[in-house]
C-alpha cells in the first residue's frame, strides 16, 4: 500500500511539471516543453552501444559535440592509472550548475548510454525551450569515470598496486569510496577521485548526481524494484544540503515513477564520507545515488531511458526553480528497498555503491 501512496502522489505532482517547466512563468520566461518522450527520440539509433569501450564513448561525443554546432563543449577531467582520458562534456552557459557522474564502477555501465543520449537531447536540437535551459545552467557530465574497469568489466580502477580498505589487492580501488572530502585531494591514491574532486573545486556544483547499478529486489506487493534514490546520509553534511538533496531525490523518484515507469525505492546506503552520495553533501552541494537495477537484457534500453529520464528532468527542475518547492519530507515515504529477488544471478555490485 506505501508504494502505491506513492505513486498517486507523484502523479499529482509530476503530470503536468514533464510538460511546462517547473515555475515556468512570465517571470523565468520559459516557453512550453517537449515531452520526456520526445527528447529521447531526438538522439539518432545506434549512437552509443548499451555497455560502451572507452573509445564507443569517445566517438559518440565527438558525433554530439560536431552535431551540436559547439553547443556541447568536450574536454578531460583528467587521467585513469592507465593513462585513458576521463571525459567531460559540458552544455549550457547558465548560472546554476550540475554535475553527473556515470560508470564509477566500470561493471555498470547503463548510466553512461544515457547521459550520451541526454547530451545529444539537451545540446542538439535549438527549440526556444533549450535555448531557455542552456541559458539557465551550465551541466558538466563525467561520462564513464572509470574507463579502465569498464575495459574489464570489472568494479574497481586498474591499480595492481592498490591496498588498504575499499581496495582489492593486485585489482584496484573502489573509486566510490576515494571522495572523502576530509582527505587533501593530493593524498589521495585514486586519480579517478582526484578529477571529480578537482572538478567540485573548480566549479562548486548546485547538484551533483552519481549512477549507478544494482542487483534485482523484490517488493512486498509482488513488484521488482527497477530503480532506487537515495541522499547523503552522513552526519557531516549540513542541514540546508540534505534538505536541498532530499528535494532532489523527491522530484527524481516522482517523475522515474511517473514518467519513466520505474519501481522506486530507497537505496540502503552508509554513511561513509567517502562515497560520493555523502562527499558532495558535506561539500554542500544537492546530492544524489541513483541505482538502476540490473534487469534482463530486453530491459536494458527501459533501464536507459530510466536514467535519462533522471538527467533531463533535472536539468530542467534547477533550470525553472521548481526542484526547490519540492516538499523534502515526502522523501520519508519513498518504500525501502525489498530483499533480493529469488533466483536472481547475484551481481558483484549489488548493495555496494
Amino acid at each position: 500500500m506505501r508504494s502505491r501512496l506513492w505513486v498517486a502522489a507523484g502523479a499529482v505532482v509530476v503530470g503536468a511539471a514533464l510538460l511546462t517547466p517547473p515555475g515556468a512563468s512570465a517571470a523565468t520566461g520559459a516557453p512550453p516543453a517537449p515531452s520526456v518522450a520526445s527528447l529521447a527520440a531526438s538522439a539518432p539509433a545506434g549512437l552509443i552501444p548499451d555497455r560502451p569501450m572507452p573509445e564507443e564513448v569517445a566517438r559518440a561525443l565527438s558525433r554530439i559535440a560536431r552535431a551540436s554546432d559547439g553547443r556541447v563543449r568536450l574536454g578531460v577531467v583528467g587521467s585513469s592509472n592507465e593513462q585513458r582520458p576521463i571525459p567531460l562534456a559540458s552544455v549550457g552557459t547558465g548560472d546554476v550548475r550540475l554535475l553527473y557522474l556515470t560508470q564509477q564502477h566500470g561493471d555498470e555501465p547503463l548510466g553512461t548510454p544515457a547521459a550520451v543520449r541526454a547530451l545529444w537531447a539537451l545540446g542538439v536540437p535549438d527549440s526556444a525551450w533549450h535555448r531557455w535551459l542552456r541559458s539557465r545552467v551550465t551541466l558538466d557530465i563525467v561520462v564513464q569515470v572509470n574507463p579502465d574497469g569498464a575495459v574489464r568489466n570489472q568494479r574497481y580502477n586498474h591499480d595492481p598496486s592498490a591496498t588498504g580498505e575499499y581496495a582489492r589487492p593486485g585489482v584496484g580501488y573502489d573509486i566510490n569510496r576515494f571522495h572523502n572530502p576530509l582527505t587533501p585531494i593530493e593524498d589521495n591514491p585514486v586519480p579517478e577521485a582526484r578529477a571529480i574532486l578537482r572538478r567540485w573545486h573548480a566549479t562548486r556544483p548546485a547538484i551533483v548526481v552519481d549512477y549507478h547499478m544494482q542487483g534485482r529486489y523484490l517488493q512486498p506487493d509482488g513488484r521488482e524494484t527497477t530503480a532506487s534514490v537515495l541522499w547523503p546520509t552522513s552526519t557531516l553534511a549540513g542541514e540546508a544540503a540534505v534538505t536541498r538533496s532530499r528535494q532532489l531525490t523527491v522530484r527524481n523518484a516522482d517523475v522515474l515513477t511517473v514518467a519513466a515507469g520505474a519501481n522506486v525505492t530507497r537505496y540502503p546506503g552508509g554513511d561513509y564520507e567517502g562515497i560520493a552520495r555523502n562527499a558532495y553533501g558535506i561539500l554542500g552541494s544537492a546530492s544524489l545515488l541513483v541505482e538502476l537495477s540490473d534487469l534482463p537484457p530486453e530491459q536494458v534500453d527501459f533501464q536507459i531511458r530510466t536514467a535519462f529520464t533522471s538527467m533531463i528532468a533535472t536539468a530542467q527542475g534547477a533550470a525553472g526553480g521548481g526542484l526547490w518547492r519540492t516538499d523534502p519530507t515526502r522523501a520519508d515515504a519513498i518504500p525501502e528497498r525489498g530483499p533480493s529477488l529469488p533466483d536472481a544471478t547475484p551481481q558483484p555490485h549489488a548493495d555496494a555503491a
